[in-house]
């Protein structure tokens, strides 16, 4: 059976704990339940009264913070001891029910959602109607965020927030207090995740029953909104997904790499590692399209966008096993973009992409060039080498294929890596992505110049 992981921060909240923890525990949903308490510094006997409870049901975690540090830090801190399918935030007051779990979570059981927003404001059942003020502010913040990151939320500053425990704890989270509402949102936008909204009853609190978010509170998250949009806008902490997130807003770069190879892409096309997906998005026209990846959120997330199409299919291995092509029907052509740097045995790979492949199939390969210009990039993304031209080619050749073109790519590129080489840049930044996607009329223009070195190497090899 799936865990919910219940998220509560807790500050002085003593006299509506004990209430709370019952609805939590009790909420109707047919899950496991975990109730993760993280107190914040209370000075009103709340972390007695938590341990206390904890100590009657082993469903309850209570985690002290040393002190008073914010709502965003223990939301966090929950996240990191969660174990949950689900995680869902609580706060520790009686504004919200969790009898309304199962609304919440429900997308996300389906297999529709990959987070989901209890909306206050999206036509709710049930709304205490309170300050005219507050609501407008957030309103605002909600439409800022959703400029920001291309959205239409009705309600950003919510606090039920549900989302798929492997894509929260994946998000990279910074913010200590109020702000991690708009950086939540910002890193669930960034990271492609199939955001939901549901409407939910809302009863709120006055200020005097303990309401605690302020105007100030309110120019901070402005403030954290454009910080995410424009300044920090990492999802995540893998270097290999900043790259790969990275290079997601230059749709340019990638037809650009693509049509290298278009002359010879067939209608029946295995694309051997897959990564987020940046390139299937342009082989979904072929006829039948299978796309590989060992990585369980890569293809989590090409899933979501491409697995309802007919003609694909999606499918986890090791390009390393050679018992994994047993399984893969015959194909036209491969296509392996930035792969073959990552493995140890890239024969392997390359005799399995030969045993795919029909008479007269092509294998369409594309790797990083130049040892001189191994980084700590390519060390904290997994590369075991950078390759040559004559060394790819013997590669491709021992695996029974005729080297049909094998040449340098890229000219432009080879400053910015090695730019990046020299800072000590461990990831390519959505900032230098956008900057070479503006650049690609110069960029293609400098392909003339065959005598520059090229930051890839491409080969077009058949099938001998």
């Amino acid at each position: 059976m799936k865990t919910l992981s219940v998220l509560m921060p807790v500050y002085n909240e003593s006299r509506t704990l004990r209430t709370i923890v019952k609805k939590v525990l009790g909420a109707p949903v047919d899950l496991d339940i975990e109730l993760i308490c993280v107190d914040d510094g209370s000075s009103d006997g709340s972390l007695e009264i938590l341990s206390e409870l904890a100590a009657d049901d082993a469903r309850i975690t209570v985690i002290a913070q040393p002190e008073n540090i914010g709502k965003g830090k223990a939301i966090r801190t929950a996240i990191e001891n969660m174990s949950g399918d689900i995680g869902i935030i609580q706060d520790a007051d009686l504004e919200y029910d969790p009898a309304e779990y199962p609304r919440v979570i429900g997308p996300i059981l389906n297999g529709d959602a990959d987070a989901v927003y209890g909306s206050r404001l999206a036509s709710s059942e049930v709304r205490r109607v309170l300050f005219f003020w507050h609501s407008l502010g957030n309103k605002i913040l909600t439409m800022f965020s959703n400029m920001a990151n291309d959205i239409n939320l009705t309600d950003m500053e919510t606090c039920y927030k549900a989302v798929r425990g492997d894509v929260l704890k994946n998000l990279r989270l910074t913010s200590d207090r109020f702000g991690l509402e708009p950086e939540i949102t910002a890193r669930l936008a960034q990271s492609g995740a199939r955001i939901y909204e549901v409407p939910i009853s809302y009863y709120g609190r006055t200020y005097n029953e303990g309401k605690s978010v302020g105007w100030r509170d309110g120019v901070e998250a402005l403030w954290l909104i454009f910080k995410f949009r424009f300044i920090d806008t990492k999802a995540t902490t893998h270097p290999g997904h900043v790259t790969l997130e990275s290079m997601a807003v230059s749709p340019g770069v990638s037809k650009w790499m693509l049509s290298n190879f278009s002359d010879h892409l067939g209608s029946e096309v295995l694309e051997a590692g897959c990564g987020m997906g940046n390139l299937t998005e342009y082989l979904i026209d072929r006829r039948k399209l299978t796309v590989v990846d060992i990585d369980q959120r890569h293809l989590k997330s090409v899933a979501r966008r491409f697995g309802h199409l007919e003609n694909v299919t999606v499918e986890q291995g090791d390009l390393e096993d050679p018992h994994f092509y047993e399984a893969i029907g015959p194909v036209d052509s491969v296509l392996c973009v930035n792969v073959l740097e990552h493995l140890d045995k890239p024969e392997i790979a390359l005799e399995g992409f030969h045993s795919v492949l029909r008479k007269d199939g092509h294998a369409l390969i594309l790797v990083p060039a130049h040892d001189w210009l191994y980084s700590d990039a390519d060390e904290a993304l997994g590369h075991r080498t950078r390759y040559g031209e004559r060394q790819l080619s013997g590669l491709i050749e021992d695996a029974g294929f005729d080297i049909v073109e094998c040449r340098q790519f890229n000219r432009l590129g080879v400053l910015g890596w090695y730019v990046n080489k020299l800072s000590g840049r461990t990831t390519i930044g959505r900032w230098q992505a956008r900057m070479f996607g503006l650049l690609l009329v110069p960029a293609k223009l400098l392909e003339r110049f065959e005598f520059l070195p090229g930051l890839s190497v491409i080969a077009i090899a058949v099938k001998r």
